[in-house]
């Protein structure tokens, strides 16, 4: 079975994506920090890694560098939510096999770990839908999971909230 290592702060994409990798046959490891992804890298052998860019603890291009020094032959994509042509070439010059910007699906990581191209001439922009859910979900996250408090500070009834949450986007295609 092929390994993956997945780096992704946040818990709902993380969850989501080791899900729909799993489904398509990966043997996935996912951690949420830089610390974490810089010590699993070093002691685990990796065929695959999907890193986000940016963390809380740090940058995902130290864990890339990490992996390929322990494992030279795993094909890693790095993800971001803030994509500059710096850091995608940053990113290729130190091992990285494609760059994505979020939103993306487990398909378009499979095809960039092929090295299939996965970008349009006109890329697709989030539905509003995908922006409100990714904001509350941040909101919801800084106050450490206390619904109450994030329905105060969006200034939502905390009902409100909790109906909003419960309808959550799909799993990733």
């Amino acid at each position: 079975m092929k390994s993956l290592l997945i780096l992704e702060d946040d818990t709902v994409f993380r969850e989501r994506l080791n899900l729909a990798l799993t489904d398509r046959g990966f043997n996935c490891r996912a951690v949420e920090s830089v610390a974490q992804g810089v010590e699993i890298a070093r002691t685990v052998q990796f065929d695959y890694g999907v890193l986000d860019l940016r963390l809380t603890d740090g940058s995902g291009l130290e864990v890339l560098d990490a992996l390929r020094f322990a494992s030279p032959k795993a094909r890693v994509v790095v993800l971001t939510g803030f994509g500059t042509i710096s850091t995608a070439v940053e990113a290729i010059k130190r091992g990285a096999v494609h760059y994505l910007t979020k939103p993306t699906h487990a398909d378009a990581i499979v095809k960039a770990f092929a090295g299939q191209s996965t970008t349009s001439i006109e890329p697709a922009l989030p539905t509003l839908a995908q922006v409100e859910w990714n904001h509350i979900q941040s909101v919801v996250e800084k106050c450490s999971g206390n619904i109450s408090k994030a329905a105060k500070e969006l200034g939502l009834h905390r009902r409100s909230l909790q109906r909003k949450l419960s309808k959550n986007p799909g799993p990733l295609k």
